[in-house]
């Protein structure tokens, strides 16, 4: 059985923490590397001290507000990482891999996908996909929602692990092989603009002020984390399980209708989510010897 965190006099370090400082640790070598080329450097290294700061303060001196901000932070920190992303990218980087995974695109499918795609394109399928789109984030967030609400705190500290640690792996990959997208590369391509009903253009327009300029698409990470959280679903009913079976089957088709990403991305954002459903319950054991749980997936 797993042992649930929920004792406030221990003062150890969780599996989700060490992970979260470790890359707090990664982000703060960019900026130091890159100080002069990333804007805002001061405020972004103050702003992963002060985290780090705050954290460490949770964990050695527990008090009536430690049990809700052990549990719920990473939804904090992670976005927070996300965002600096697109501020870290351009400054390391200086080039995108956008025309590179085109190219892998083309030779996969002798055709660009996106384009191809216009040939069954109508305004309700593209409003119902970006609508499925636009709700990855509350998707993946119900299951450890239900999970908490449920009382499961063994399950849900497992699973906000699992999201953590995917998030934070797809970030690294945008460094990497950073990529902006068919929508941008591919548009001069384009016969047909994508038209939905009612909400589309908002929709998209909304997403597009909350990602910035991100260069956010190799992993796919709407693949990779609405993979884990169809897998997290298990746990709660075989209904539901089969119900985001679906969902993920849908938003993976909707990245690449939208023209958010390319096939290779989500062939990418797949295998990194397999590769953590078989990895991550050994790394969660490992990172919780000597801490105050230990948990299995």
């Amino acid at each position: 059985m797993a042992q649930v965190l929920n004792d406030p006099t221990r003062r150890d370090f969780w599996a989700v923490d060490k992970v979260i400082l470790v890359y707090f640790g990664f982000a703060i070598i960019i900026l130091a590397g890159w100080w002069s080329g990333i804007p805002y450097a001061p405020w972004l290294l103050a702003a992963h001290l002060l985290g780090t700061s705050l954290l460490l303060y949770q964990v050695r001196f527990p008090n009536p507000t430690t049990w809700i901000f052990r549990n719920w932070y990473p939804l904090i920190y992670v976005a927070s990482c996300y965002k600096e992303m697109a501020l870290f990218i351009p400054a390391v980087r200086g080039t995108d891999a956008d025309q590179w995974l085109a190219n892998l695109d083309y030779r996969i499918w002798h055709a660009n996908p996106t384009i191809w795609l216009e040939r069954i394109q109508t305004p309700l399928l593209t409003e119902f996909l970006q609508i499925v789109y636009t709700l990855f984030v509350p998707a993946v967030l119900l299951i450890p929602f239900l999970l908490w609400k449920r009382r499961r705190f063994a399950d849900f500290q497992y699973l906000a692990f699992l999201i953590a640690l995917g998030f934070l792996v797809s970030y690294i990959g945008y460094l990497i092989v950073p990529a902006r997208g068919p929508r941008f590369l591919l548009k001069h391509l384009q016969h047909v603009p994508l038209q939905g009903l009612w909400l589309f253009r908002g929709m998209q327009s909304t997403l597009d002020r909350l990602e910035s300029a991100h260069y956010d698409c190799f992993p796919s990470g709407h693949t990779e984390l609405t993979i884990l959280a169809w897998w997290g679903s298990r746990r709660l009913s075989g209904k539901l399980f089969g119900l985001y079976f679906a969902y993920t089957l849908s938003i993976i088709f909707a990245t690449v209708y939208l023209r958010y990403h390319y096939t290779v991305d989500v062939m990418a954002g797949a295998v990194v989510a397999a590769v953590l459903i078989l990895t991550a319950p050994v790394l969660y054991k490992k990172l919780s010897e000597g801490g105050s749980a230990i948990g299995r997936n």
